[in-house]
């Protein structure tokens, strides 16, 4: 099973945390706009069948809601997949959320997606590769690929780990294992071994003294790549 129990265990602690936009989701709250409305601007999301795969407690899968779409969610994490589907009633959100990896999704269910959104999950699992591959299968012909990680290099291990859990502390101390970080080569090769089409690679920068994110060409720490399966 390609899951990390230590993984799962570790955001399970963080379920009742999802929601607290200043607390430690803060950084995901902020630039959660800019992933969905990057998401928005390669599809009319209207009445689109959607997977947000690794969903949290949410935060994205309520976003793509609000754009239109037919959302589904999956989560290893039972507890996160709980305080999802909370909040999703108490906002009067019509959102299909399961406890289930990618890997399960696919061998018991036909449903195919439009759109498929694995969006800081990749540097949590054992095998990316693995799960890029299954992203990519459970897309129907057209469907649309939307992957983000943290490349894997010097600067992103002062960045996202010293600087964003020891020194600034907006992430929780563990969040990320080093080891697990993606070179943006190696995921442009799962996509391309997947049998899909990388269209564009975009970085993500976030400011932990102003909390002020963007998107950019610089794939130096966060990145988003968007592809297509023919």
């Amino acid at each position: 099973m390609n899951i990390d129990q230590q993984e799962v265990q570790k955001f399970s602690e963080l379920a009742e945390k999802w929601w607290d936009k200043s607390g430690d989701f803060k950084p995901l709250h902020i630039i959660n706009p800019l992933r969905a409305n990057y998401i928005a601007s390669k599809i009319d999301l209207s009445n689109k069948k959607v997977l947000d795969v690794g969903c949290g407690g949410g935060i994205l899968s309520e976003a793509l809601h609000d754009e239109g779409a037919v959302v589904t969610g999956i989560d290893a994490a039972g507890p996160g997949i709980k305080i999802a589907k909370l909040h999703a009633e108490k906002n009067s959100k019509s959102i299909t959320y399961i406890e289930s990896t990618a890997e399960d999704l696919i061998q018991n269910s036909q449903d195919r997606y439009d759109v498929v959104a694995c969006l800081e999950v990749l540097e949590h699992v054992p095998d990316p590769k693995l799960l890029v591959k299954t992203c990519i299968d459970l897309l129907r012909p057209g469907g649309k690929l939307f992957l983000s990680t943290i490349n894997k290099n010097p600067r992103s291990w002062i960045t996202a780990i010293v600087g964003a859990e020891y020194i600034f502390n907006i992430l929780p101390k563990g969040t990320h294992e080093f080891d697990k970080f993606i070179k943006p080569s190696d995921l442009a090769s799962f996509i391309r071994s997947g049998d899909a089409q990388l269209i564009e690679s975009k970085g993500m920068f976030y400011n932990p003294l102003t909390h002020k994110a963007n998107l950019n060409n610089d794939l130096g720490v966060n990145y988003m790549m968007y592809a297509t399966k023919p």
